[in-house]
């Protein structure tokens, strides 16, 4: 009983403190006129109400459900409860079934009982009979004795039979007993448990209907209110509006001036564009000039070295950079060596070691890559180190035997000779733009003759649709090798 007095302080105090910190804040809320989801104050004042509201509510039923483990059982576990109910009484009707089919065989054994009494008395009668007849013949006697005895054999097993049957129905009446005890506790839980739940739902409307009042009451207030604050925002519009006035002239004059410094960004920008290009046109004078004089050995982009690898283990990858850059090394000294001039054995190359560690990643997964060193500018001949970059691809089929590279057309009527070469030439650079976009940087290669192949274009006074395929499957190590062949209305005509 204690118990429960102080429960019922608690929660009366706890709703009071939140109901009060509710106020405060919807009060608050509506001074500082605060906006909740684009709501207005007021309605976002109503939103904190109800959320504190809510709050009372939650924190009451987490009170009783925390304080009383049978409510919380009853609220949570009635279903479960019900289910076991049903259960039980399934179980009931299963075991009255078992007691009536169980009456039914101990009525049969009565009677069979009842039978076997008559037969002993009529068995008793001819006892009897045999007794006073007992002088006319000793073996009427004997048989007489030995029916008696199978009789009382007979009797014996019967009895024993009905002892059994007494015993089940004992025990089926013990049974029956502890489900019905089970089905009594079950119904005065449930009980219990309405009796609750009809207590929480009285308790529940009341509190409704008290925060109703309350919320009313503060609604009248929030009106009183708002009249007040409506009279301060006409004020504070007047204020925002002389404030919007200078802010446009404030804009104004920032306008003006970022307009001016855009202006002076525009002509630095345009000033390093014209150094950058300055310092473009006298790199590409210096090289033109080279270019003259003959000493432009390698360009931009030019192959140094380039292999397949394939490495199952990590140091295995790091010697297979080092070979690779040793044979960029010489054949870029070969190139940039005087006419005449053995090469000298220098170090031209800019090799770092994080840049080989980096190669060596790249490269040692034990899959076959093609690995490529370029050359990252125009060099003359006589410097004395040079900038390169590395490339590396998977190599993997890219072109499949016959796969069509490009197409074009051709007709030895309105086409001149040299029209034709160049037609042709421009289907080779398609072919050959391809394999570099995927990966394949040397030549392509025709297969077969092209100057026999130019003749029969001549010779065929038709229409020609010419396509460039793939002689062979191609890799990414390249070569590409390409056969051209001439096609009218879908067969080949000849090729290459």
């Amino acid at each position: 009983m204690t118990t429960g007095y102080i429960l019922i302080a608690a929660i009366l105090i706890l709703g009071g403190v939140i109901a009060t910190v509710g106020d405060r804040i919807g009060t608050r809320v509506g001074k500082a006129r605060l906006s909740l989801f684009n709501l207005r104050p007021k309605n976002t004042a109503v939103l904190v109400t109800i959320f504190t509201g809510g709050l009372i509510s939650a924190s009451t039923l987490g009170i009783l459900f925390a304080a009383d483990e049978g409510l919380r059982k009853g609220v949570f576990e009635l279903e479960d409860i019900q289910t076991d109910l049903r259960q039980k009484r399934e179980q009931l009707k299963t075991a009255e079934t078992q007691k009536s089919q169980v009456e039914g065989e101990l009525n049969q054994a009565r009677i069979a009982q009842a039978k076997a009494q008559q037969d002993l008395q009529a068995i008793n009668q001819s006892l009897q009979a045999a007794n006073a007849k007992q002088r006319q013949t000793q073996a009427q006697l004997n048989r007489t004795i030995s029916q008696q005895a199978q009789t009382q054999t007979q009797l014996q097993r019967t009895q024993g039979q009905l002892n059994q049957v007494v015993t089940q129905y004992q025990k089926a009446i013990a049974e029956l007993q502890s489900v019905y005890n089970q089905r009594k506790e079950l119904q005065a839980a449930v009980e219990l448990l309405k009796t609750e739940r009809q207590r929480l739902y009285a308790e529940a409307k009341k509190a409704i209907d008290e925060a109703k009042t309350a919320i009313a009451k503060r609604d009248r207030e929030l009106a009183n209110r708002q009249e007040v604050i409506e009279a301060r925002d006409q004020k504070i519009s007047q204020l925002d509006q002389l404030i919007q006035k200078r802010n446009v002239e404030i804009t104004a004059r920032e306008q003006v001036i970022a307009k001016r410094e855009s202006r002076l960004k525009e002509l630095e920008a345009q000033q390093e564009q014209l150094e950058l290009e300055v310092a473009r046109l006298e790199k590409y004078y210096q090289s033109y000039r080279d270019l003259r004089l003959g000493k432009l050995a390698l360009v931009r982009g030019q192959v140094l070295s380039a292999s397949v690898i394939r490495v199952t283990q990590p140091a295995a990858a790091r010697q297979a950079v080092i070979q690779l850059l040793q044979e960029a090394n010489r054949n870029a000294s070969l190139e940039l060596s005087e006419p005449g001039a053995n090469p000298a054995n220098v170090e031209l190359l800019r090799v770092t070691q994080d840049r080989i560690e980096q190669l060596g990643k790249q490269i040692g997964d034990g899959q076959e890559y093609v690995v490529r060193i370029f050359s990252a500018g125009n060099y003359v001949r006589g410097e004395k180190q040079i900038e390169f970059f590395a490339d590396t691809a998977r190599n993997q089929l890219v072109f499949s035997e016959g796969a069509v590279l490009a197409t074009t057309t051709a007709d030895s009527k309105t086409m001149t000779s040299y029209q034709l070469q160049q037609r042709l030439e421009i289907l080779i650079s398609a072919s050959q733009f391809r394999a570099r976009n995927v990966g394949i940087v040397e030549n392509v290669q025709v297969d077969g003759t092209f100057l026999r192949f130019i003749t029969q274009l001549r010779q065929y006074n038709q229409p020609l649709e010419i396509k460039a395929i793939a002689a062979e499957d191609t890799y990414t190590a390249g070569p590409l090798r390409v056969k051209l062949v001439a096609i009218v209305n879908g067969k080949i005509i000849f090729s290459t």
